[in-house]
């Protein structure tokens, strides 16, 4: 017969392992830590909290410790900011509750499985849930921001004919993207020794019906589209747009991301713009057209008669090649193409 103080151990026993999970681990490859896509539990009142992050010198704070591998949530990375609402004290008029959590959101994409596939570093254009934390905040000192140097805003662009694309940048590390194929979303935001956000950029030109166009463009339609692989020199990022544009009107817009392809995220919610816009006319001499930007000749990207020439298909190109009719986060778009090839060419 079991003594009662046996029985308290075995009942003990019993109870620490209903608490533990079962995991199941994908392992992007031999460099990346061991990331969960799907957890399960022998005990429903007691979901596991689990760790899900990749690690690298920056992110990790050259930790020499395993907090990067466990598939234990660590109790002092837990927020439990998360708990509330925000409705517990005074309310602006129209602000909604907001979801919480005790456990960091860790199990949030589960609530959605197996209609909603989990990200798992792929750009799935039908949707996805990602689990992957947002990361390094930059401090207020060290958001970044960027403005056009060329084309300069309401400026004039010769027709068919090679431009360069200028791009200033502060207070961003850039030149740092990784594989938008198999890493896509897939790890947190960094910040470099300086504080700031290590990443890269893009620039997109959409066509517009008219300079005064107030329709929304559709996003998927766009005429010229190049991620930005190199380092910024002396603040400057450059890309050329080979063959140039057909005469009309556009807008040229920058995207300003964290390594893995994620719009970057800063401190406060009130801030300056942290990419730039500008607007400029495409004429067959390069003057000015002298119609007030009222008619762009068919070259509409308008959400109602979306007429660009190229469409986004990240299913079909690697990320950052060179010029060629495939156009997504992946690619230089060729602003005269009408298709999508399966070719393109890697990151140089």
């Amino acid at each position: 017969m079991f003594s009662r103080s046996s029985g308290l151990v075995f009942l003990a026993l019993s109870l620490c392992a209903q608490a533990v999970p079962s995991v199941k681990l994908y392992r992007q490859n031999q460099h990346q830590p061991a990331t969960v896509v799907n957890q399960t539990s022998t005990a429903a009142s007691a979901p596991p909290t689990i760790l899900a992050a990749t690690s690298n010198n920056k992110a990790s704070g050259n930790k020499n410790d395993n907090s990067q591998t466990s598939l234990t949530l660590d109790p002092a990375v837990i927020a439990p900011g998360f708990a509330k609402n925000g409705q517990e004290n005074e309310t602006e008029p129209g602000q909604v509750a907001s979801l919480t959590s005790e456990n960091n959101y860790i199990n949030f994409c589960n609530l959605y499985l197996p209609g909603v596939p989990i990200t798992n570093g792929k750009q799935i254009t039908t949707g996805s849930c990602n689990p992957a934390p947002m990361g390094l905040i930059p401090s207020t000192d060290n958001m970044p921001s960027a403005k056009f140097v060329n084309p300069v805003n309401m400026g004039t662009v010769t027709a068919n004919k090679n431009f360069t694309i200028t791009l200033r940048v502060a207070g961003f590390e850039t030149g740092n993207f990784v594989n938008a194929q198999d890493n896509y979303f897939s790890a947190p935001q960094q910040l470099n020794e300086q504080g700031q956000i290590v990443g890269h950029s893009h620039i997109v030109v959409e066509a517009l019906d008219s300079i005064t166009q107030t329709t929304p463009n559709n996003p998927n339609k766009f005429a010229f589209f190049k991620g930005l692989n190199a380092a910024a020199e002396n603040g400057l990022l450059e890309a050329s747009v080979p063959g140039g544009l057909p005469a009309g009107y556009y807008r040229l817009s920058s995207i300003n991301t964290a390594a893995n392809h994620q719009p970057v995220l800063v401190p406060i919610a009130q801030h300056g713009s942290l990419d730039d816009v500008v607007y400029f006319t495409v004429t067959s001499d390069g003057a000015t057209d002298g119609n007030g930007g009222q008619s762009n000749g068919g070259q509409s990207n308008s959400s109602a008669a979306p007429q660009a020439s190229s469409t986004a298909n990240p299913s079909k190109s690697k990320h950052h090649g060179k010029s060629s009719n495939v156009t997504s986060d992946a690619t230089t778009s060729s602003p005269t193409s009408t298709s999508v090839s399966d070719s393109s060419e890697p990151c140089q």
